[in-house]
């Protein structure tokens, strides 16, 4: 979003996109409408029928003329509740309708984003767009503009009324309406101005708090508890003074507004007591009634006030939420080929690719790898091995050259699909907060229970599992913590290998875990990758000696190729790496 505040009050522009969502639900929207039409007339009964009372019915003494209108009176009353209910009830349903439309739709959008999108943005800002932000626009709807329309049409059925029944004393309730209206005005825009500097500091101290939960282990291992505390007192003062903010523009306008309705009602006393007084038109009924009726005519602009700014919160939010709705970081060149199964034979053809503008990761490499091949990849860190992984993927768009998959550029085929046939096993293992089994599935209904056991069986981690408490359903917690890194692999693999894919790749699978879980994975991976193509990138090249194919690459490009024993002869980078990672661990 735009850090410019442009003081607007209003911004037509956002206002018209966020009505779009309303369209759908058009028959609740018109029964809002309706209700509140009706609200604004019948409020105005009871100060009528209050006149007719006193003026009438009082001073000849006429007891079944008194009770018939206050009966009529609690006939309003009724109705009135009666419409209230149906107002609030309807528009708040409409505003959670919409946030639930909006939710979805964000959420759809966000997650056909590119990786490169999500590299560059906070979780926490995310997570307060999909969460807070949209809930501020439900009060948008439910808060503020129906109750704005509501209010409207009262002040104005009130105003009409009063002029019609005394114009004079209409006239003079009148007086401090340009001064109220004014000040109203001067608050409005104010308030949006600090409305906004408290979204922008709830979004950072969101995404503060989000980063330094996730990374709690590395904030205690390195002992920065006294510092990151320091940062968020820092962090949540700028955030205490954006809310004092707007609580000082509040402090100041509703007692200005409160001083300009007791003098408007003083005036009508001063001027209706007067004129009684001296025989006019006004009598004690009228002066009665526009006492009501000015609180109806001020109480409801002060609200204005309040409400409309829940309005500018809404269409700060909105704007928000529309800045990432309009973002266009998805894949763009997607093709339209169904990719059912793989043969498997993949081929880059001077690939370039950068992360960064002007800053190549992959230089012009070009590579092929035959269908049931295993290839692997190393090198020292920053080669460029795990990019190659995020391309055949499509995670990110290469900058020129081309991959292809079967004689076909990857860019052909459907996302969904590529994606399909080809499993990752990734260093760093996410698992969500839930049972084994379904962090395995990934709620694909296709695989069973019994299935998922099968696999288990095969690469030998049935066991594993079945010596957990409830076993396939025993739940790992938040990102896993209840398993060690060593297990959250082997969970990892697992999910690799029941969704049968065409391509396996392995991105230093076995970098960070214990001795017995490598074995266990090394004797999958020779299991599952005799049939079908497989890619391993890694560091130990223990892991990499029966590979079909090396491809060894430094500073992304590639310096050789071959097998672990011709690599081995050719006394080149391939060799010196090896030489010295088996020298280190002779060593220790």
């Amino acid at each position: 979003m735009s850090k410019k505040l442009t003081g607007k009050a209003f911004d037509a522009k956002i206002f018209k996109r966020l009505m779009g969502f309303a369209k759908k639900y058009r028959l609740q929207f018109v029964i809002g409408t309706l209700s509140a039409i009706l609200l604004s007339l019948v409020s105005v009964a009871k100060p009528i029928l209050l006149q007719e009372i006193v003026n009438t019915y009082f001073e000849t003494k006429d007891k079944e003329g008194i009770l018939y209108f206050s009966l009529l009176m609690v006939v309003f009353l009724i109705a009135e509740v009666f419409l209230q209910f149906l107002f609030i009830y309807k528009v708040n349903w409409l505003g959670q309708n919409i946030i639930k439309d909006i939710r979805v739709k964000l959420q759809k959008h966000m997650l056909q984003f590119k990786m490169a999108y999500f590299d560059q943005s906070s979780v926490g800002k995310l997570v307060t767009r999909l969460v807070s932000d949209t809930e501020t626009i439900a009060q948008f709807f439910g808060q503020g503009l129906f109750m704005i329309i509501s209010d409207l049409l009262k002040m104005l059925v009130v105003a009409i009324v009063m002029l019609w029944m005394n114009w004079k004393l209409a006239l003079i309730a009148f007086i401090v309406l340009p001064i109220l209206i004014y000040a109203t005005k001067l608050f409005q825009i104010a308030i949006k101005s600090a409305f906004q500097e408290v979204r922008i500091q709830v979004a950072n101290l969101n995404g503060f708090v989000q980063e330094r939960v996730t990374g709690m282990n590395i904030v205690q291992l390195f002992n920065r508890e006294k510092i990151e505390y320091e940062n968020f007192v820092k962090i949540n003062e700028k955030h205490k003074k954006a809310h004092i903010k707007t609580v000082w523009y509040y402090s100041i306008f509703f007692p200005i507004a409160e001083i300009l309705s007791s003098i408007a009602v003083g005036l009508l006393v001063w001027y209706g007591g007067l004129d009684i007084v001296d025989s006019g038109v006004t009598n004690a009924g009228q002066i009665i009634a526009f006492i009501m009726m000015s609180q109806m005519l001020f109480r409801p602009l002060r609200q204005i006030a309040d409400k409309f700014n829940t309005l500018q919160m809404g269409m700060v939010a909105g704007d928000r939420v529309f800045e990432i709705l309009d973002t266009q970081s998805q894949i763009t060149k997607t093709g339209n080929v169904e990719a059912t199964h793989f043969k498997g034979n993949i081929s880059f053809k001077n690939v370039r690719f950068s992360y960064i503008k002007d800053e190549e990761v992959l230089k012009g490499i070009s590579f092929n790898v035959k269908a049931g091949e295993t290839i692997a990849i190393v090198g020292a860190t920053g080669a460029g091995k795990s990019t190659i992984i995020n391309l055949v993927n499509r995670f990110y768009e290469i900058n020129d050259g081309e991959i292809c998959i079967d004689n076909h550029n990857i860019e052909q085929y459907t996302l969904t699909s590529l994606r399909n046939q080809i499993a990752v096993v990734l260093q760093d293992v996410f698992l969500f907060s839930d049972t084994i089994y379904n962090n395995i599935v990934l709620s694909n209904e296709n695989i069973t229970l019994d299935e998922v056991k099968k696999a288990a069986k095969e690469i030998g981690i049935h066991e594993f599992i079945m010596s957990l408490p409830n076993n396939y359903n025993y739940n790992v917690k938040e990102r896993g913590v209840m398993l060690s890194s060593g297990q959250r692999q082997l969970i990892a693999f697992l999910r690799a290998y029941v969704s049968k894919p065409s391509v396996l790749i392995l991105d230093e699978a076995t970098s960070s875990i214990d001795s017995y879980s490598e074995q266990l994975i090394q004797e999958a991976t020779d299991k599952i990758t005799q049939h079908q193509t497989s890619i391993i990138i890694a560091h130990r090249l223990t892991t990499v000696k029966k590979a079909d194919r090396i491809i060894v690459m430094d500073k992304g490009k590639i310096v050789e190729q071959g097998s672990h024993l011709e690599l081995l002869q050719k006394d080149g980078y391939y060799k010196n790496l090896y030489d010295m990672q088996f020298v280190n661990e002779a060593a220790v």
